[in-house]
């Protein structure tokens, strides 16, 4: 039964990361998957993305680069939409705040560069760098993601896209 499951769900999705980033309601249309079992794979998704953001969180993220893509992998990668996250850093690049800017759909997430600056300022942030995922792989949605950086001006903040 297990087997037989397991493969159902690779078939449908292809991989573990897309089966963890899957809706309720499609896993829940295949044979086999109950709510527990859908719980099961989403505390595991939601167990990997926190062990990442430890590991991240442990050290100044911009002195480990390596942490901190390994950490935006795992939070964003297998989303069937596009997502936009701004990471909040104190004056010695540790995080303060992760935060959801834009959810939105499978080639654009709307975000609007006042609105991060505001909260960097209500956090008293010395610097940012802005996660977005491309589920479509498209240019222009990387090109929208270079021109907010941009538009944020001379502060210090960094592109992960």
């Amino acid at each position: 039964m297990v087997g037989a499951t397991a493969e159902a769900l690779v078939d449908r999705f292809g991989s573990l990361g897309d089966i963890a980033a899957a809706e309720v309601a499609e896993l829940g249309r295949l044979p086999g998957m109950g709510p527990a079992a859908i719980l099961d794979l989403k505390l595991l998704r939601e167990l990997s993305v926190r062990l990442s953001r430890t590991t991240a969180c442990a050290r100044p993220v911009l002195s480990s680069w390596n942490a901190l893509t390994a950490y935006a992998r795992t939070t964003l990668a297998h989303l069937p939409r596009e997502q936009f996250r701004t990471l909040f850093l104190d004056r010695r690049n540790h995080l303060l705040r992760d935060e959801l800017v834009a959810d939105g759909t499978v080639d654009h997430a709307p975000v609007y560069p006042r609105e991060i600056i505001r909260r960097a300022l209500e956090l008293s942030a010395s610097s940012l760098i802005l996660v977005h995922n491309h589920p479509t792989r498209s240019n222009r949605s990387r090109w929208i993601t270079h021109k907010h950086a941009e538009s944020l001006g001379n502060s210090r903040i960094f592109s992960l896209a």
